[in-house]
């Protein structure tokens, strides 16, 4: 039998329906955590070992693959319409009349500015072109928001299942042996379940309860011909979907049916371990003081994650180090390019006095007006060394390191020119830190940073200060949800 013609592409997104940020072309085209705008075959080379669902596709695939686009953005506000609708053209001008399948590497939260369900409707888009029988597997990422057309459109879904996000290649490898059991003949069964809660991102960690023996669970499912998924979902999406769900697929939809079943009571069962109360940034600092010294505490500003949507330059959690005069402290990454521009321009060793962070003027925060030293300086090409992105490279412009000593306090702070999360130690090393060495390691990161923190940390304290990424769900201004969702575990109904 010859090989059969698979077409791939990617679009990712994940959109958080309250940062002030949007997600233009020019988002989508430029280089940060992830490659640029890639076309043709530039989608296969230049993703080639990464940790991403497409490679993974790829490097599982035995088939004549037709590569398309691959694009994404960092998490922000809703994608402009210009942008969606360009992207879903240029798709789906490219798919050829003769393909066997279609294979998309989306993310599954993406709201653009008039459309509350991105990757539905780029699926619809596609079924009114190619028809409702041409196989289209997708992979999705763990926080999806999974609406039931979404499920309809696609043959078949996968998606990670841990967060740190670690297997993103190997859900793209599902997703091809799953478009090869459908392409034999064998397409499975499908049961979807919205669970009725909107979990918090902090509580989602894969590597504790409840959500890692829910992932283990997910797990066992895998047999021949029956698989299942479990999203945890989006908080930052204020839509209908917004939320968590499950999936399963086997032979028949008795046990399709079954498998979601007793999943959903497995998650329904945890509900109350998905409550997980957050410190003040004062509070944090004060614990992370007292615990014995030889291992940094890692305090994570889970708020105001940019890998999240949040801006990276509120100050609560930096102002907490400093008035509670934080010893042997690190801070990353702060967003603020005006600062990194002062610094670059003053030199290394330079005092400076300026207004430090707070430029989006979100949640009442204001710039944290300091007195400090440059005491590095970097282009902000930082090399990833950790397990999520490891071979990678960020670039986050040009990068300065400011040393906080205003009343006792021994802060140092890295300051980047783009937005990019904390989840890798390089973003400290780059610059000339050791991070192992430090007391207190703050980091703008919800939970991602724990693949590579962990590991040093004596212990990870997440923190509620101020940003885009609510945790505190109850506090969130949600207007679009489907009524009845709790919001928060045990919380009201919307």
């Amino acid at each position: 039998m010859s090989k059969p013609r698979i077409a791939i592409a990617g679009f990712q997104h994940e959109t958080n329906s309250f940062s002030h940020l949007s997600a233009d072309l020019p988002e989508f085209e430029m280089a940060d955590s992830w490659p640029p705008f890639l076309r043709g075959e530039e989608v296969i080379t230049q993703t080639h070992g990464m940790n991403l669902p497409i490679a993974g596709f790829v490097a599982a695939a035995e088939a004549n693959l037709h590569p398309i686009l691959w694009c994404a953005a960092e998490p922000s506000g809703p994608v402009t319409d210009r942008a969606f609708d360009n992207i879903c053209a240029e798709i789906l001008d490219s798919i050829p009349a003769d393909i066997d399948a279609l294979y998309l590497d989306l993310h599954g939260a993406m709201i653009a500015e008039g459309i509350p369900d991105g990757e539905d409707e780029l699926l619809r888009r596609i079924r009114t072109q190619v028809g409702p029988n041409l196989p289209i597997v997708i992979s999705l990422d763990l926080h999806a928001n999974v609406s039931p057309e979404l499920v309809e459109h696609a043959s078949a879904i996968t998606m990670y299942r841990t967060y740190p996000h670690l297997d993103m290649a190997d859900a793209g490898a599902r997703a091809y042996r799953a478009l090869t059991q459908i392409l034999q003949g064998h397409g499975p069964a499908k049961a979807f379940r919205q669970i009725p809660y909107i979990i918090p991102m902090h509580a989602q960690f894969t590597g504790a309860t409840p959500a890692g023996p829910l992932y283990a669970a997910v797990a066992a499912y895998d047999a021949t011909g029956q698989w299942a998924e479990f999203a945890t979902g989006f908080s930052g999406g204020d839509c209908p979907s917004t939320g968590a769900s499950v999936i399963a697929y086997a032979p028949s939809q008795t046990d399709a049916d079954r498998i979601a079943d007793d999943l959903f009571a497995q998650v329904i069962a945890a509900e109350t371990e998905f409550n997980q109360p957050l410190p003040s940034p004062a509070e944090a600092v004060q614990r992370a003081m007292s615990l014995p010294t030889g291992k940094p505490v890692v305090l994570a500003d889970v708020q105001d994650n940019p890998g999240g949507g949040g801006s990276s330059d509120t100050t609560g959690l930096l102002r907490a180090l400093v008035s509670e005069r934080a010893q042997n402290a690190m801070h990353g990454v702060l967003h603020d390019p005006q600062a990194a521009t002062i610094a670059h321009k003053a030199g290394v060793g330079a005092e400076l006095t300026l207004g430090l962070g707070g430029k989006s003027g979100q949640f009442g925060d204001e710039p944290f007006e300091t007195t400090c030293t440059v005491a590095a300086l970097s282009d902000g090409e930082v090399v990833y060394e950790g397990a999520m992105y490891g071979g990678g490279t960020a670039q986050i412009g040009p990068t300065a390191l400011l040393h906080l000593t205003e009343g006792g306090a021994d802060v140092k702070v890295v300051v980047s020119s783009v937005r990019n999360q904390c989840l890798d130690l390089a973003y400290f090393r780059h610059i000339g830190l050791t991070p192992e060495k430090a007391r207190i390691i703050a980091v703008k990161s919800t939970v991602h940073f724990r693949a590579d923190f962990d590991p040093i940390a004596r212990a990870t304290i997440p923190v509620a200060s101020p940003g885009a990424l609510g945790c505190l769900l109850t506090e969130v201004p949600y207007k679009h949800l489907r009524k009845g969702v709790r919001i928060g575990p045990n919380g009201p109904p919307a």
